[in-house]
């Protein structure tokens, strides 16, 4: 009498998984539409991308340069001469002050008349010169910017940032500025780009001083064409380097 052959198991069935696929991405899409920019805390982001970041000899070798620390301590112990941004405790202080100002100035931020980042430093907003002065001035377009101004002594004036320090920084593009004595013997314009710089600075602390903030908390700096953002050789580069900044400082930098 012949044995009977054996039968192979039928392979399990594989039709579930495009029923879990179509679940991931409807939960997917789902989280998609949930998500608000305006509410990610970018300090402690930038703090995690750059805890990340690796070096051109990782890319080489497949080792990672193990990031930067993200413990607590100051960038004052390590002299405020490395490129990295402040503790976790200095980013998480300072991203409450980040998300409000995301907020507050999303207008001005849509319209390019402000732009909001992170450095060592601390929060930096940056006033489009642009908007707020005329090419080589240092004389405010207060009227076009009254409510901005406003606005931003009301923010820092912020039970948040009572116990915060500000700096204002002039910038300028690398164009030179002249100067000339007028018929009444005064001299009209700056010598140089400090000049311009400092007074561009100093003027936006009298305004906001007028509007209601402690001068006492801020100091001003003119840094003339030194840092810029871009490249000097065009228009565009040209125009976001001749800006204002004004920083809430971080612990490390009072």
């Amino acid at each position: 009498m012949a044995k009977k052959e054996k039968k192979e198991p039928d392979k399990p069935s594989t039709a579930w998984q495009g029923t879990y696929g179509d679940m991931i991405t409807l939960m997917l899409c789902f989280f998609v539409m949930l998500y608000d920019p305006s509410e990610v805390d970018t300090a402690a982001l930038a703090q995690i991308q750059e805890s990340l970041q690796i070096t051109t000899e990782s890319i080489e070798a497949p080792v990672t340069s193990g990031g930067q620390s993200l413990a607590q301590g100051k960038l004052a112990d390590l002299g405020n001469n490395i490129s990295a941004l402040p503790s976790a405790e200095q980013g998480k202080s300072l991203s409450v002050a980040k998300k409000k100002a995301v907020s507050l100035f999303a207008p001005e931020v849509k319209s390019a008349k402000i732009t909001l980042s992170s450095d060592e430093r601390g929060l930096v907003i940056s006033l489009a010169s642009d908007v707020f002065f005329e090419e080589g001035s240092a004389n405010l377009e207060i009227e076009g910017t009254r409510d901005i101004l406003l606005k931003l002594s009301k923010f820092f004036q912020d039970s948040e940032l009572k116990n915060r320090r500000f700096r204002i920084e002039g910038h300028t593009d690398s164009t030179a500025v002249t100067s000339h004595v007028d018929e009444n013997g005064n001299t009209v314009g700056f010598p140089s780009n400090w000049e311009l710089s400092a007074a561009r600075a100093a003027n936006v602390l009298h305004y906001l001083s007028d509007f209601g903030v402690d001068e006492k908390k801020f100091s001003i700096a003119g840094y003339a064409d030194t840092r810029p953002m871009f490249s000097n050789e065009t228009k565009e580069g040209q125009a976001y380097n001749r800006r204002v900044d004004i920083i809430i400082l971080d612990d490390g930098h009072f």
